[in-house]
């Protein structure tokens, strides 16, 4: 699978322990960053790097890692056509993509280890969207929807 992966500063060294998981596991990688974990860098700019990715076809699915994850995340959802999930257990890392079609993952490096980070990606990656239940693909065009209503005022 061609997965985009991306870190701040803070979320660097794992996503380096990630990149090198997902290249022996057999995956195309796309690291768009950061190189230096030294210099502070903005969660937001490599979350959206990531979401581009995915979204123009580029990629599969994404990865973005910060301290938290949840600034990433929070970004990775602003662009339109991202499914972004916060994980730090390997039910949801599953269950959003089979029930919510989650496209990229977000994690904490300051929350969770490189073993445990290893077993929410390959849950991730693993996992379908199911689209033969009609629930989750209802659930799904309603959140679709959503991208396109404008502010409330």
């Amino acid at each position: 699978m061609k997965i985009a992966i991306g870190a701040d500063h803070a979320g660097f060294s794992l996503k380096a322990a990630l990149v090198q998981f997902l290249t022996q596991q057999g995956h195309s990688v796309t690291d768009v960053g950061t190189d230096n974990p030294d210099e502070p860098k903005d969660y937001s700019d490599y979350a959206e790097a990531v979401a581009r990715l995915v979204v123009d076809g580029s990629v599969e699915r994404g990865i973005v890692v910060c301290g938290s994850g949840v600034g990433a995340c929070i970004a990775a959802n602003k662009i339109s056509g991202i499914y972004a999930g916060l994980c730090h257990d390997t039910y949801s890392a599953h269950q959003g993509v089979e029930h919510d079609n989650m496209n990229v993952l977000c994690l904490g490096s300051r929350i969770i280890g490189p073993a445990l980070a290893e077993e929410l990606v390959a849950a991730f990656l693993s996992a379908r969207f199911q689209e033969q239940v009609a629930r989750y693909v209802r659930r799904h065009s309603k959140v679709r929807a959503l991208e396109d209503t404008p502010p409330r005022t």
